[in-house]
């Protein structure tokens, strides 16, 4: 699970685009991203989402979003992207559902 904190924008979401390949490259092809922390997420941000979603279609493949705070959990409504990433309340709900 990778946890970030803060602002999710053009600023940041280049480092995580990186650790998320890195995980990937590495062959960790479940992630699974904690939002507790982030308090805002922009279009750089939902860009890394959607290019994560796009790497990870593979059978056994996991890709998911949990503790998503209000405001993020809006923006993500707003665009339209609930419904494409597997969103849950927390680590437990989305380890178990990948089972």
């Amino acid at each position: 699970m990778l946890a970030m904190n803060g602002r999710l924008d053009s600023t940041t979401a280049g480092d995580l685009e990186r650790e998320i390949n890195s995980q990937i490259e590495s062959g960790n092809r479940r992630i699974l991203l904690n939002f507790a922390g982030v308090v805002y997420i922009s279009s750089g941000g939902l860009r890394v989402l959607l290019s994560t979603a796009k790497k990870l279609r593979k059978d056994g493949d996991r890709f998911g979003l949990c503790y998503l705070t209000a405001d993020v959990h809006k923006v993500l409504k707003l665009a339209g992207f609930t419904s494409l990433f597997s969103i849950y309340a927390s680590e437990g709900e989305a380890r178990a559902g990948w089972q």
